[in-house]
């Protein structure tokens, strides 16, 4: 089973990176999906921008969302920085 998402970030150039339940932090690049009509909407910085986290799954409004699942087996993995 997929762990939940518990944070996410928007990054330029139509980048997330996705923290996971697990620890795992997952960087996912969302460009190859707008051209899909599901997605076509996050063309909009604006929009983009705002994505946050609805009960574990990454989502910017009532129509758009990401599967947890989807980030985190396509998504590649990132080292967390250490201080």
């Amino acid at each position: 089973m997929t762990p939940d998402v518990i944070s996410v970030k928007a990054k330029p150039g139509y980048i997330i990176e996705a923290e996971f339940s697990d620890g795992q932090i997952r960087r996912f690049d969302m460009g190859p999906y707008l051209h899909y009509p599901a997605f076509a909407g996050l063309k909009n910085d604006g929009l983009f921008m705002r994505v946050h986290v609805v009960n574990g799954v990454v989502v910017w409004d009532d129509e758009i969302d990401l599967s947890p699942d989807t980030l985190y087996l396509r998504g590649v993995h990132v080292k967390r920085d250490c201080y």
